[in-house]
């Protein structure tokens, strides 16, 4: 142990055990990140649209839909360097520093180069590198709150027993009391730490809802408008006889039928999506969480460090035969006294342990005579006496004063008490306990003898009183769980801690629990059935293991349940890589947690969390509604491009450039004014859509049908009646062309929101609507008004009081929407009282 291995020897153990460090995720290279763009089926959508320009001719809108392609690998890139920069600043744990001994010298070297064997030496506020057998120990305490989630740290033991947690210590925990030396056993992927990062390699992500429906989608079309556009072809060659105009109609029809801007909006939606909610400090790791996240029925808690701070508070005082609880501290100033001076002076004053330090932080006021009081002698914790006492001696005077601190029943033997004053505080001590706090007792001496005895039992002292300690509960997460509860979504809490502790903190926030309490031992003793019967009626679990938090997550995804997931320690990784959306905190969670999870909260905050499931409801909305009007806008697109091909006395209505004109007013809708849209009205007054119900559901696509098949009627009662007063071709034309773009301004401004007017979305002044609607609109002007676009687009003037007619056929379709809209408000609202 003095000596530890030499120079030489390192060499070779590190040659071959390799690094002691974890193998993290490394940055995606922008050719990768190109492939993965490439691999999605929407990709390939997009790509097969500008090839079918390109092919037709159509330089400027091939060349347009190709250019998506390059913007969209440039979001996708953005979003990802970002979230690496982020991560890489979040890395805290990635190589501590480490004091070894080598060649008998103390030497302080990276913590990835130490080895099995070395000798490491800890010290107060140290990071242990690697696991480790101790062999000295001075009084060692660990927090290991990273690794096991208990917030209480944990008094180490020098002892042979490798079975015995108390006699080893592990990586990445960190040492807040004491001095000790050890012997390393495992580094990097042995290590505790290490074999849960390395479990993660085994879980499975499955894919979103949206991910596999999109998939769907995309062969439905390809599939739909190649049958479509061969019949076309057909039928404009058998009825008109010209074959290249036959083609050209044909794939008219295909560009009408394929809609490329599903691939932009949906990544468009995402990428803004994980831009906006980055601005309230969570970091999105993977885009397509936030649409899951919005359909989230269940949130899962670890205790230590997401729903309580990890740090510790006195929280309740017991003195002069009487409690005292917080909130009355400050009005019973004289009678607590006493009782913190004790702990304060029975404590190290810049300890990093939590329970020094939230006794330091209570008792700010020294008085004068404390200020005299020079520090003599320490007696330390023991193996035998969970105590530790200070000395002090007054500058002034001869006499000197012991401080006392440590476990009730350690220090009731040392106060020397009767049984009946005993049961009297032990009572106490309980009721402490089931409110979920940790109990520590204090005790003083007054010391006439200048000689100090030597050990702490020899001290004459007498009883002071009762600390009860707890580990806060972050101030923002009862209202963060009652907005989950009014969201529809069910809270579950999972802790190390007792049964009792658990209860305790979840009335404290709370949170709904049925009186239920599932603890590890009973969870062994489930069968995968009974667990998914039985976490129907649990919300809180207990004593529970990190391999028990990956079998809880499991159970619930069996029982069809949304999973979102909280934790910031090593144990919580499994759970969050396994669940459908990982939540992992990014102040005080470790790289296992942050990489295993797919949404890092930068600030910690448990409301961050009911933040991003209002944004994931919002984008949801958002994005079905701009997919709902993709559908309804090509509807009368497809009909007006097949209407012609079956009556040939009729003139063709929509060219490619007709075509392409709409797709510039389509695409910048979809791509801004959706994705900007506000959430709709009590958004988190309703519960989270069935897993079981389709993005592009009956319901949903039969709405959008209905809407463009009216849109549609609407152009083709224009279309006959410009027909009737003898318009020619190219005024009939253009008349129904006006019709069809201000029915399209009009269905844009009823689809943006489900719950409000039209008029309420004028009202709002929304810049992106109003640019888009008008820029339609002067532009409709001039193609129908300037002679060289009429040329182009194959229109003729027929005057303005003429287009009359497409105002008011657009209005009258914009009423019938508004109409079937308040209709379901009404039914919608009917049902609900």
């Amino acid at each position: 142990m003095e000596q530890g291995i030499t120079s030489e020897k390192a060499v070779e153990l590190l040659k071959q055990y390799g690094y002691n460090e974890l193998s993290s995720a490394k940055p995606k290279k922008i050719w990768k990140i190109a492939l993965e763009v490439v691999k999605e089926p929407m990709f390939i959508l997009l790509l097969a649209c500008g090839s079918l320009y390109l092919i037709l001719g159509d330089y400027s809108e091939g060349i347009v839909l190709l250019c998506w392609i390059f913007i969209i690998i440039f979001i996708t890139f953005y979003q990802n360097q970002k979230t690496e920069k982020s991560l890489e600043v979040l890395r805290q744990l990635s190589s501590p520093r480490a004091l070894v001994i080598r060649d008998g010298k103390e030497i302080r070297i990276a913590g990835r180069e130490v080895v099995p064997g070395d000798i490491i030496l800890l010290n107060e506020g140290d990071r242990v590198p690697a696991d480790a057998l101790l062999l000295e120990s001075n009084h060692l305490t660990i927090d290991e709150s990273l690794l096991t989630g208990e917030s209480i740290p944990v008094i180490k033991l020098v002892g042979n027993d490798l079975t015995n947690a108390q006699n080893q210590i592990f990586s990445g925990t960190l040492v807040v009391q004491g001095k000790g030396t050890a012997k390393v056993l495992n580094t990097g992927t042995k290590t505790q730490f290490g074999k849960i990062g390395t479990s993660l390699q085994s879980i499975e992500q499955d894919t979103t809802r949206l991910q596999h429906e999109i998939k769907q989608l995309v062969r439905n079309l390809f599939i739909v408008g190649a049958v479509i556009s061969v019949a076309v072809i057909a039928a404009f060659y058998f009825t008109r006889g010209n074959f290249i105009q036959s083609l050209l109609n044909g794939l008219s029809t295909a560009m009408a039928l394929l809609p490329e801007e599903f691939p932009v909006v949906l990544t468009i939606f995402l990428a803004l999506g994980a831009w906006r909610i980055s601005k309230k400090n969570v970091l999105t790791r993977k885009p397509t969480a936030i649409e899951t996240l919005g359909s989230a029925t269940v949130l899962c808690s670890d205790k230590t460090g997401t729903i309580t701070q990890n740090k510790m508070e006195i929280a309740a005082l017991h003195s002069s035969n009487k409690s005292y609880y917080r909130e009355e501290f400050q009005a019973n100033e004289t009678q607590i006294d006493e009782l913190l001076k004790a702990l304060f002076f029975a404590s190290t004053a810049n300890s990093i342990d939590p329970m020094e330090k939230a006794i330091v932080n209570e008792f700010k006021k020294p008085d004068s005579n404390d200020n005299e009081l020079a520090f003599l002698k320490e007696y330390p914790l023991s193996k035998n006496l969970f105590a530790m006492t200070r000395v002090f001696k007054s500058k002034n005077e001869n006499s000197s004063i012991a401080f006392c601190k440590g476990a009730p029943e350690a220090i009731f033997k040392l106060c020397h008490l009767s049984e009946v004053e005993i049961a009297s505080y032990t009572q106490t001590v309980q009721e402490f306990a089931q409110k979920g706090l940790r109990v520590l007792a204090a005790a003083s001496c007054n010391l006439q003898n200048k000689i100090l005895p030597e050990n702490q039992s020899d001290f004459n002292f007498s009883f002071v009183g009762l600390v009860g300690f707890e580990d806060p509960i972050r101030p923002e997460v009862p209202a963060a769980i009652k907005e989950c509860y009014e969201a529809g979504i069910r809270v579950i809490m999972i802790t190390g801690d007792y049964p009792a502790t658990a209860k305790s903190i979840a009335s404290k926030i709370g949170l709904q629990h049925y009186e239920n309490v599932l603890t590890g031992t009973e969870l062994t003793n489930l069968s995968s059935e009974e667990l998914k019967r039985k976490i129907t009626q649990t919300n809180i679990f207990a004593r529970i293991i990190p391999e028990q938090k990956l079998q809880i997550i499991q159970a619930l995804k069996a029982n069809t349940e949304i999973v979102a997931m909280t934790g910031d320690g090593v144990n919580d990784a499994p759970a969050l890589k396994a669940a459908d959306i990982g939540i992992a905190m990014g102040l005080k969670g470790t790289d296992v947690a942050r990489e295993a999870s797919s949404i890092v909260l930068l600030d910690d905050n448990f409301a961050s969390i009911v933040h991003a499931i209002r944004s994931g409801r919002k984008i949801f909305d958002n994005l079905q509604k701009a997919m709902s009007y993709i559908i309804a806008i090509h509807i009368p697109i497809i009909g007006l491009v097949l209407f012609p091909a079956f009556f040939t006395s009729l003139p063709i209505l929509l060219m490619p450039l007709h075509i392409v004109f709409l797709e510039l007013i389509i695409d910048p809708v979809c791509a801004i004014a959706f994705e900007s849209e506000q959430e709709e009205q009590g958004i988190m007054s309703r519960p989270p859509r069935n897993p079981d119900d389709l993005f592009f559901g009956f319901s949903k696509i039969f709405s959008s049908l209905i809407r463009g098949l009216l849109l549609l009627f609407m152009v083709l009662a224009v279309y006959f009646l410009s027909i009737n007063e003898g318009h020619t071709s190219g005024e009939v034309r253009a008349i129904a062309f006006s019709s069809l773009i201000i029915g399209n301004v009009f269905l844009i401004l009823t689809s943006l929101s489900n719950t409000r007017s039209f008029m309420s979305i004028i009202r709002e002044k929304k810049l992106s609507v109003l640019i888009i609607s008008i820029t339609a609109l002067v532009l409709l002007f001039l193609t129908i008004t300037i002679p060289f676009l009429q040329n182009i687009f194959s229109f003729q003037f027929a005057g303005y009081e003429h287009f009359r007619i497409s105002i008011l056929g657009a209005s009258v379709m914009l009423l019938l929407f508004e109409l079937t809209k308040w209709l379901k408000q009404f039914k919608s609202k009917k049902k609900q009282h």
